[in-house]
């Protein structure tokens, strides 16, 4: 999508602070955390949000919560634990309409969430 910020940045447009790339995703520090650690992870494909998942997309959701394991083990965050958030629609805090995952860790995640 020629509008879509995340698009932008799957596309090297923006820049990013990466921690993870590959064809299909696309993981970077969030700019404005709300944890020690917070990232997102995003397909490069544009997908509106979780929404308008299918079957055929459980290769890639799979694929994306491996990258979460893989990238907590590595920030030393994976034994004390950590939260991963998909927004949807305007209720839901979705600000940004492609489909994103955040990744909260290294410190005390209450709930419910605010």
């Amino acid at each position: 999508m020629d509008d879509c910020l995340f698009c932008k940045i799957a596309a090297g447009q923006i820049p990013s602070d990466k921690l993870y790339e590959d064809d299909m995703l696309l993981a970077f520090r969030d700019i404005d955390p709300q944890a020690p650690v917070h990232f997102l992870v995003i397909p490069k494909k544009h997908i509106a949000s979780a929404a308008v998942l299918t079957e055929e997309d459980g290769a890639l959701l799979g694929h994306v919560f491996a990258v979460i394991a893989k990238l907590c083990r590595e920030l030393g965050c994976d034994e004390s634990g950590y939260r991963v958030v998909t927004n949807i629609g305007e209720d839901g805090g979705q600000s940004v309409k492609h489909l994103h995952f955040h990744v909260l860790a290294k410190r005390s995640l209450a709930w419910p969430p605010g």
